[in-house]
């Protein structure tokens, strides 16, 4: 079974993170997440982060850094997800939620209190424990 990749930005205003929230009645409705999405046939990593954030928040991302990756499989039968997440170190324009039920600004402590995907939770138990130091 091949991996499905998939990309997401970890997006700081000061010391907060934005998490997003799915909307209700799609696939894994109402559970947090960070901004992303799959990186398309041909496409590399950066380019799809890069999109995908054009998409989903109307951002350009200017510059951003690979900071983590999961392995995770979802349902029965399972599909593979593997993601890379990027620190965007700078971008222009203002995130605009998109797609998203709802957008928040987070303190690193409130992260473990949402109802994040699976394929997150190793990298919020990192933020809330270590940060990405």
């Amino acid at each position: 079974m091949a991996a499905i990749a998939v990309v997401a930005g970890l997006i700081y205003q000061g010391k907060r993170l934005l998490a997003c929230q799915r909307k209700a009645g799609g696939p894994f409705g109402l559970k947090w997440e960070f901004p992303g999405g799959k990186v398309e046939a041909g496409e590399k990593s950066f380019p799809a982060l890069c999109r995908e954030l054009r998409e989903e928040l109307g951002i350009e991302v200017e510059s951003a850094r690979e900071v983590f990756r999961n392995t995770h499989r979802y349902g029965a039968p399972p599909v593979e997800i593997e993601l890379t997440f990027f620190l965007v170190e700078s971008y222009r324009g203002a995130v605009t939620n998109r797609v998203f039920g709802q957008v928040r600004w987070t303190e690193s402590e409130e992260l473990a209190t949402l109802d994040f995907l699976d394929g997150d939770l190793p990298l919020i138990d990192r933020l809330v424990n270590d940060g990405l130091g």
